[in-house]
């Protein structure tokens, strides 16, 4: 049989990807806006430490169960109407969070995000209804990298929102939940008038079943012949990452002796160099080697990078180790999406790449709180751990079996 003719490497990508990325980006931008601001605001509503942390668990779980349903229904209702049904989520949530009373209405302003939260795995999902086989790795990276470009972007406008005088009923921070609000509603927007429907055999009618909302089917996806590995290396890869980016904070404040400022810095430069290295180092990567072994090998990378972290408790040593780590941070997630979608067909895309957002969902609960235990007995500590894990991780990476289009 011969060979199937691929898109060459050089072909542009479509228009309707570019409005794909932008609505991430924007909503990337929205979301990471609150970031900075959930903490201070659980305090001005009298909540402990162990308190606060809660309402970035009631996220993460919340999302962890809603964003299968969402992937789902995708599936068969169609891409468009249930990404704009997720970023409405969005938008009332954070506008709710802004005008909240109470704890309680804070609380559920951010299960409310949570359960709505599936609107970057969907869009991811239109990703892989509109490449090529051979156009998908760098989609998926340049999708990656402007969606990291949205991280750089959230807390320097954060900061901004509450410069501006309040709205009546609103506190600074309060502001910053209703920009972020305003951001997710020119997403939707966005999304509304220029993204077309992308499923080529949509649309069902609207229906949902109990078995949509069963854990029976993340369970059975644990073993999934096609897709179990995959969604077990999202986990323990996001799960190390979390350990990380938690104790990489407190290293950096107490063991180096810098400022929250110097943090903030610190993070856009990262932001800025990941996205550098999404957007051009991909490509000649994917050309010369397969999926897996560039997955293999940043996982394996980032382990070693952990590991070094600590070892050399300066800021010029640490700066130039976390910078070489940022570089290679930048490609785990998008090699696993792409892997994720060229293994799966237009029918099961959405539920798919769902699913295994909620394997990140549910290792973005686990490692902060992994994490804070470690912390409490040295700031170390976490970074071996996280190191060590990962490149545990990174052996497991080489048992994935690479799609045969892109072996």
């Amino acid at each position: 049989m011969a060979p199937q003719p691929q898109a060459p490497p050089s072909e542009p990508l479509p228009l309707r990807f570019w409005i794909a990325a932008l609505v991430a980006f924007v909503n990337a931008v929205g979301f990471t806006m609150i970031i900075p601001l959930i903490y201070p605001y659980a305090l001005q509503f009298g909540l402990s430490d162990f308190q606060a942390s809660l309402l970035t668990t009631a996220y993460a779980l919340a999302q962890f169960l809603g964003t299968p349903i969402l992937g789902r229904l995708s599936d068969r209702v169609g891409r468009k109407p249930l990404l704009v049904v997720s970023l409405l989520g969005t938008v009332a949530a954070n506008v709710m969070a802004a005008f909240a009373t109470t704890a309680a209405l804070l609380y559920g302003a951010r299960l409310l995000d949570g359960i709505t939260g599936g609107n970057t795995s969907i869009a991811q999902a239109v990703v892989g209804d509109i490449t090529t086989p051979e156009q998908r790795p760098r989609a998926y990276g340049i999708f990656g990298a402007l969606f990291r470009l949205g991280f750089v972007a959230g807390p320097p406008l954060s900061y901004g929102a509450q410069l501006v005088p309040p709205l009546p009923g609103l506190t600074p921070l309060g502001m910053g939940f209703l920009l972020s609000a305003l951001m997710a509603l020119l997403a939707t927007g966005l999304c509304l008038f220029l993204l077309p429907e992308t499923l080529a055999t949509c649309c069902e009618k609207f229906r949902l079943s109990w078995r949509d909302f069963g854990l029976g089917r993340m369970a059975q996806s644990m073993g999934d012949p096609r897709f179990g590995r995959t969604f077990w290396l999202t986990f323990f890869s996001g799960f190390t990452f979390t350990i990380f980016t938690f104790a990489f904070q407190p290293f950096f404040i107490n063991v180096l002796g810098q400022s929250p400022q110097n943090l903030a810095i610190m993070f856009a430069v990262f932001g800025v160099i990941g996205f550098a290295t999404q957007v051009f180092g991909l490509e000649p990567l994917r050309r010369q080697f397969s999926l897996v072994t560039i997955l293999a090998a940043t996982l394996a990378a980032r382990g070693l990078l952990f590991l070094l972290m600590p070892a050399f408790p300066n800021l010029i040593a640490f700066g130039l180790i976390t910078i070489a780590f940022s570089a290679v941070n930048s490609f785990p997630m998008p090699m696993i999406d792409a892997l994720l979608s060229l293994k799966s067909g237009p029918q099961e895309q959405g539920e798919v790449l769902g699913t295994n957002a909620s394997y990140l969902s549910m290792s973005n609960a686990l490692g902060p709180a992994t994490a804070g235990l470690l912390v409490s007995v040295g700031y170390g500590l976490p970074f071996w751990v996280s190191g060590s894990l990962t490149l545990l991780t990174a052996g497991f990476a080489l048992t994935l079996e690479a799609p045969a289009t892109l072996k």
